[in-house]
């Protein structure tokens, strides 16, 4: 008489030792009386179905399904444990439904002070639930957690395409692989791609222009125009603020009440250019070109250039009767035959400054630098109380 062990199918408990005896039908009568399911099918320990009675050996473990798929036991450490009667080093992890099988010297070794570590130091020091398999359950996600595994193993952060390294990092975080974190910090920041700098064209800034309706403010505040050829653009209420149009050329461009407030212009030219009512407070303008420019509104809206950075600029011809020019800075600059009358010049340094043939009727220029400075062929007398005192 050949007797076997009886287990359903995917679980290590509760077995029941028969005996064989008739045909194949016989024995799944017997199991699905002692083990309390409708037998269908038969398997062996390695997952080959038995069809025939004459296949069974004496002390075969076999096991019983209802029809669902066999479960490879091997994956069931605790399987295992119980029918060898040892505890082994090798475990299966059941990590959002999905099965890995690992050792418990992987997952406490190379971390020692991390959560998988305490979780599988000691066995069932923390209690750890199981599945029906044995799998020790964890509430996590198994395509975020298998890098985490992987590097656990062999120390190198390796990453299939499509995976979010974000992802990853938060479980790592999540166990507290602290080694780990820093790699993929590291990663993740070589991953972004590259800021881009480049200057706007002037192809791309006209169809934002042709886009944006008259009546709107085009906000281009911090964008980088450096180089761009804006001449005889329409620029009227455009907010330039602290943008970079370094060697730009605004030739002709109407630029009428602009917020060009700490933009850079060094080295840019706006010769010609409508700067009615502009906004210019602690620009850089240095070296710029700004040849027969009117700042002067019908209307009396006066441009505002305090504190603005004018060093060597050419303003030769330049209209800018009202003009707010108080404490800014025009050494070295070029205002021959410029119209400044009732102009605000108090505190700008003048030193070494031509203003040959400009008319500085009522400008204010009490506190002014006019060390060097050049006032040959004034239109009018300049006064001492409009000077320094």
């Amino acid at each position: 008489m050949r007797r076997v062990t009886l287990f359903v199918n995917g679980t290590p408990k509760n077995g029941k030792v028969v005996a064989v005896y008739g045909t194949l039908s016989d024995l799944l009568s017997v199991a699905s009386n002692k083990l309390g399911i409708k037998a269908t099918s038969v398997y062996n320990g390695k997952g080959g179905l038995i069809d025939d009675i004459a296949l069974i050996r004496d002390d075969d473990v076999l096991f019983v399904c209802e029809g669902e798929p066999f479960i490879d036991p091997q994956t069931d450490v605790k399987f295992h444990e119980e029918l060898t009667g040892s505890h082994t080093d090798w475990l299966t992890l059941n990590v959002g439904g999905r099965y890995f099988t690992t050792t418990r010297s992987t997952l406490v070794n190379k971390e020692p002070d991390s959560m998988l570590a305490h979780m599988f130091k000691d066995k069932d020091a923390w209690g750890n639930k199981q599945d029906r398999r044995g799998a020790f359950l964890i509430d996590r996600s198994p395509e975020y957690f298998e890098p985490i595994l992987n590097y656990l193993r062999h120390g190198q952060l390796i990453v299939n395409d499509g995976v979010n390294l974000l992802g990853v990092l938060e479980e790592a975080r999540f166990f507290g692989i602290d080694s780990l974190i820093e790699h993929l910090e590291v990663a993740i920041k070589n991953s972004q791609p590259a800021e881009d700098h480049s200057p706007i064209s002037r192809k791309e800034f006209v169809r934002f222009l042709l886009a944006t309706p008259t009546k709107s403010e085009l906000r281009c505040q911090g964008l980088n125009f450096s180089g761009a050829d804006l001449s005889r653009l329409d620029l009227r209420y455009i907010n330039f603020k602290m943008a970079n149009l370094s060697r730009c050329n605004l030739a002709h461009a109407n630029l009428c009440c602009a917020n060009l407030e700490r933009a850079d212009l060094s080295g840019s030219v706006l010769d010609c250019a409508n700067l009615q009512g502009v906004k210019m407070l602690c620009s850089n303008a240095e070296g710029a070109s700004l040849k027969g420019c009117n700042f002067e509104d019908p209307s009396g809206l006066k441009a505002n250039l305090e504190g603005a950075n004018l060093k060597g600029v050419d303003m030769e011809g330049s209209q800018m009767t009202g003009i707010n020019l108080r404490v800014a800075t025009l050494k070295n600059a070029k205002l021959k035959n410029c119209n400044l009358r009732g102009a605000t010049l108090a505190g700008t340094d003048l030193e070494n400054c031509d203003l040959s043939g400009c008319d500085l009727q009522e400008a204010n220029l009490r506190g002014s630098n006019v060390k060097g400075a050049i006032f040959e062929e004034m239109l009018t007398p300049l006064h001492m109380s409009q000077s320094v005192r």
